[in-house]
């Protein structure tokens, strides 16, 4: 038979058991570990059994979408745009497996990579109602765009002159129309920018005038 534990051993195992709890309350919780699909999963199931957390879930999800502003989004744009360098190019350019990639059409693939997370950000706020934040996000992306448009200062950008102009076109047609059949709804929000364009991106004021003046 096992010799029972002297005194010294007695107490060393009641300092691992001491220990076993404060161990397992060091261990990250498991809701800060969650994947965002999973999380999302969480807050179904919590919102299915307690109905009643619904409105505050709305409050809560409604106040963190709406702490935005175009500075913000200009900045992250800017950014984005300019941490795409020339390593990145030459991995993208020339001949592969499947084929050959001119320059060009490489850097326009990869400033439309980074700058569509903005585009389906705005289609979002307006598919949830939240125009005046949509509006943010919108005037966001033409300041970010603009800032950046100085091609002598950003190498990667000359590869593809044409992307933002064209972009920031895009952009305003995509605030003016997505999801609003009204015309009249539309010839507003082509309304709204056309100050904005003149105060803030004064060399593109020609174009976005002129993509908000076909509106329809």
């Amino acid at each position: 038979m096992p010799s029972e534990p002297t005194g010294v051993g007695r107490a060393k195992k009641a300092k691992v058991l001491r220990k076993a709890p404060s161990a397992r309350k060091s261990k990250k919780p498991i809701l800060d570990r969650l994947e965002p699909g999973e999380a999302q999963a969480v807050l179904n199931r919590l919102l299915a059994d307690h109905p009643g957390l619904g409105a505050e879930a709305e409050r809560i999800a409604e106040s963190l979408l709406g702490e935005i502003s175009a500075e913000i989004i200009a900045d992250e744009v800017d950014d984005a745009i300019r941490s795409l360098d020339l390593d990145d190019l030459g991995s993208r350019a020339g001949r592969h497996s499947w084929g050959y990639t001119e320059p060009s059409e490489a850097a326009w693939e990869l400033l439309q990579e980074v700058v569509d997370p903005f585009l389906e950000d705005l289609k979002r706020r307006m598919d949830l109602g939240l125009a005046d934040d949509a509006l943010e996000v919108c005037r966001g992306i033409l300041l970010g765009l603009y800032g950046v448009r100085d091609t002598k200062s950003n190498e990667f950008v000359g590869w593809a002159p044409d992307f933002l102009e064209e972009t920031a076109a895009g952009t305003v047609v995509t605030w003016c129309t997505h999801g609003i059949k009204s015309g009249a709804v539309r010839r507003d929000r082509a309304r709204s920018l056309r100050d904005f364009a003149e105060e803030s991106t004064p060399e593109w004021a020609a174009l976005i005038k002129r993509v908000a003046s076909r509106i329809r």
